[in-house]
């Protein structure tokens, strides 16, 4: 009575202590995923005062928390963000025009004086701790050792430093030109200068350098868009050329993304267009990608220096943060002080986008916190198509990292799930009809003694370490039917035909002979299959000649139109099956066995054959324990991690080939999650990932679980 009441109450605690496990872990993973869909916010914390000067230009530390002014009277000084605080001013000495900061270098500064002379001057942050506390010691020098470069008249600028190659260009009226200086080293002279001038019909009211100073974008009074190709001097051709909105519109603010790949318009109607570089078969062009539409005017935009994200001023003075990429945009501030009504207002943001200065006046200067961490997630990112830079079309697509700082990330889950389904789906269907037909033999038809060996033998499979498989699958099987594709092939087709043969020419033999080999026949097909497998190796390569022209994988590429890659989902289809047969095989067999046998000496009594009997009464007894083990061995094949991971190219698109590879949920955190960085939006997502692949596994135990439960209940009744 102890015993029972005691094992009673070890097992109740113990199941207690899995369902509070399980629960625990669903909490965490909610936990951990949540804040990646909190809505962004942009509040206005205090106005900064400063002396009074004109500003044209605001940058920031790598932290945001100083900032650097250049004022229009020459003077160049770091204020504290937090306090306000002056920490270092310097007199360049000259009335400042233009100021803008080099891309994709923001501690490099290029200011044109009322002399139209070109400088260059660079920021420095020194970093100390100080009794415990960190302190920053703000510096300016000039970037490169002339003091200044001959720019000649100018209404607009731009600037590039990319791979040792400093380019500049500058409009004025009808009139662009180009500079280019190679070998540039910070602290040395400027040398090896070239020098061009592009004139143009109408009056340029913008223009940008592309990626790589490989391009360049105009915009001329009649809202036309030009992209050159400017990487030859002595021949500059006009790449594309398009009517952004129509003539009698305003373009109210324009702004090219981090890359220079695309170009945000917003015109009068309230409409921003995302135009992104495209080049395909039809050659290169500007192609708009989507839009946003606000309820008011937008007076500026910002691109974030860091990701591909976007903010905006309006005329009713509210902040809006997109990010193209994932299709959101968000009004997450409003401004009390009214001043980003103004367009062409002198702002700035951080460089991790988390901090904006807006000039109020020639003193005061609004500071904004954003709280912006995870832009590139949204649901439509995730799981639907999304049209992405450089792309002809929408996609799906999961491309998490890149060695590009000005890489976009792509967070699309829809390849992953499909990977994960493709790579369940060849396996069970190598499994499903292999462990249900052994089960229905093992449990009904073979004798006693052999099923005394047969049934631990497959069970014990189940332990081995599916990392082996995977070993196996990866550096064995994959190379082997790489070689030998078309005697794989004929393996599939020849077994079955030479199985069915042997059970017709058995039919056919003496009845005392089939009644002595009773309940022992898989004998007799091992070494059959075995022999259909030699036969097939030797007779493959003659097949391969006769209907593939000698090259299985020529022919499947240029006659099927159907890619190979050697680490495919038929590899992952075999290795994965044999992981996932054991579980569906004892779980069958099990239900199968226990059928009540007077139920089957009853049909039998009655007159019913054994295929009858079987059909009709015990496969429909055991229905419910064959579905909860199928459900089982779903389960366990969307989960799996270690073949798929080590037998697949771990490729994520979207092809049902049996002959291409995939990306398992699995496989892609088991990949990805060692090197992301915590917290960030990688981070999350894979932990969504995570989260996902529970809710489905635990949806297909608890259905098979609960199956199961009612098998064994009906049973009893029995």
């Amino acid at each position: 009575m102890i015993v029972d009441k005691l094992t009673r109450y070890v097992v109740t605690i113990g199941g207690i202590t899995v369902l509070a496990a399980v629960v625990l872990i669903f909490l965490y993973l909610v936990w951990t995923v949540a804040p990646a869909f909190t809505p962004a916010s942009v509040v206005h914390d205090a106005s900064v005062h400063a002396a009074p000067r004109e500003p044209k230009l605001f940058t920031f530390n790598e932290t945001g928390d100083v900032f650097f002014r250049v004022s229009q009277d020459g003077i160049a000084e770091f204020y504290s963000t937090l306090t306000g605080e002056p920490m270092a001013a310097y007199d360049l000495g000259m009335e400042i025009t233009m100021a803008h900061d080099v891309y994709p270098r923001p501690e490099l500064i290029a200011v044109v004086d009322d002399r139209n002379n070109l400088s260059f001057i660079r920021t420095e942050y020194e970093v100390d701790l100080v009794d415990g506390k960190r302190s920053v010691k703000p510096g300016l020098y000039n970037a490169f050792s002339q003091q200044s470069l001959a720019l000649g008249p100018s209404q607009k600028f731009d600037a590039i430093l990319s791979e040792a190659t400093l380019m500049i260009a500058t409009s004025f009226e009808r009139t662009a030109r180009f500079i280019r200086y190679e070998n540039v080293e910070p602290g040395y002279p400027l040398l090896n200068r070239a020098a061009t001038t592009l004139p143009l019909k109408r009056k340029i009211k913008h223009i940008w350098l592309g990626a790589r100073s490989q391009r360049a974008y105009t915009i001329d009074s009649n809202n036309r868009l030009q992209v050159w190709d400017i990487r030859d001097f002595s021949s500059i051709e006009e790449l594309f050329r398009t009517q952004l909105v129509a003539e009698d519109q305003q373009i109210t603010a324009a702004v090219p993304l981090l890359g220079r790949q695309s170009i945000m318009i917003a015109d009068a109607r309230g409409v921003i267009t995302q135009w992104a570089a495209v080049r395909d078969a039809l050659g290169f062009r500007m192609q708009p990608i989507r839009n946003f539409e606000l309820d008011a005017v937008a007076t500026n935009m910002l691109a974030e220096p860091r990701r591909k994200g976007l903010l905006i001023t309006d005329e009713k003075g509210t902040i809006h943060l997109a990010y193209p990429a994932s299709n959101t945009i968000s009004e997450s501030g409003y401004d009390p002080t009214g001043t980003v009504k103004s367009p062409g207002n002198i702002m700035a943001l951080s460089l991790r986008g988390d901090r904006l200065l807006v000039a109020q006046d020639q003193a005061r200067i609004a500071h904004f916190a954003i709280d912006n961490p995870h832009p590139e997630i949204s649901f439509s990112a995730l799981w639907t198509e999304t049209w992405y830079e450089g792309y002809g079309e929408p996609e799906y697509i999961w491309q998490s990292s890149s060695a590009d700082d000005d890489f976009e990330p792509k967070f699309s889950l829809t390849p992953l799930l499909f990977g994960s389904m493709k790579a369940a789906f060849f396996a069970l269907l190598f499994a499903l009809p292999l462990a249900i037909a052994s089960a229905i033999y093992t449990a009904y038809f073979m004798a006693p003694a052999m099923r005394a060996w047969v049934k631990p033998g497959i069970e014990i499979m189940a332990a081995l370490p599916t990392v082996i498989l995977g070993f196996i699958g990866g550096l064995w099987l994959a190379p082997m039917m790489e070689r030998n594709l078309s005697s794989v092939l004929t393996v599939i087709v020849i077994t079955p035909l030479v199985v069915m043969a042997l059970a017709v020419a058995w039919a056919a033999l003496n009845t005392t002979l089939s009644q002595r080999m009773k309940g022992w026949y898989s004998l007799l097909v091992v070494p059959v299959v075995l022999f259909a497998v030699y036969i097939s190796f030797v007779i493959g390569p003659v097949f391969e000649d006769a209907f593939f022209g000698g090259d299985s994988r020529t022919w499947l590429r240029d006659v099927a139109g159907m890619g190979y890659v050697q680490r495919n989902a038929l590899v992952i289809g075999l290795m994965m099956g044999l992981a996932v047969i054991p579980t569906i095989f004892s779980i069958a067999e099990d239900a199968i066995y226990s059928v009540p046998p007077h139920l089957v000496n009853g049909s039998l009594a009655l007159g019913a054959t054994q295929w009858q009997t079987l059909t009709r009464v015990v496969l429909l007894t055991a229905g419910p324990g064959i579905f909860s083990a199928v459900m089982v061995g779903v389960g366990r094949a969307v989960g799996e991690t270690m073949i798929v991971l080590m037998a697949t190219g771990n490729t994520p698109i979207l092809d049902f080939n049996i002959f291409e590879g995939m990306r398992t949920f699995a496989a892609n955190i088991a990949i990805e999650l060692p090197e992301s960085e915590v917290n960030s939006s990688h981070f999350r997502i894979l932990f969504l990932t995570a989260l996902v692949l529970f809710i489905i596994t635990f949806f297909l135990n608890t259905v098979a679980e609960v199956v199961r439960q009612r098998l064994r209940a009906h049973y009893g009744r029995l």
